[in-house]
């Protein structure tokens, strides 16, 4: 087992997505981890989560791929165009958190208020 509780947990997702299950039962989460599954549920891309103690229940729903980006790559606004287009199958499609000052983010949010950050994962 890994130290990055972020990457564990959308790996598990990943895994169970791929086994044609609906849902992922994760047995370490962080506050970090329920702010991306916060975001990733505003986008659509997960249905619900919850937590009670130490499990977190991951539903998800029109979700294509997520995974944790590492390194853990500090991008200026300028920037992001280029981990978009790495990351991402098609402009339009998909989203990249980005770890501001300001909180997480997704990467519209990013330019729209002209922040840079560190790329924390993606969804698509």
């Amino acid at each position: 087992m890994s130290q990055d509780i972020v990457a564990d947990a959308l790996n598990q997702i990943m895994n169970a997505k791929r086994a044609r299950k609906s849902s992922a039962s994760i047995k370490r989460h962080s506050k970090l981890l329920l702010s991306i599954l916060a975001i990733g549920k505003l986008k659509g891309y997960i249905k619900e989560y919850r937590t009670d103690g130490t499990h977190l229940d991951v539903e998800f729903e029109k979700l294509n791929s997520c995974k944790a980006i590492k390194p853990r790559y500090v991008v200026k606004t300028k920037m992001i165009d280029k981990y978009v287009r790495r990351y991402l199958p098609a402009r339009n499609i998909g989203i990249l958190i980005i770890s501001t000052n300001k909180g997480l983010m997704t990467h519209q949010t990013a330019i729209e208020k002209n922040l840079g950050g560190s790329v924390v994962a993606y969804f698509y």
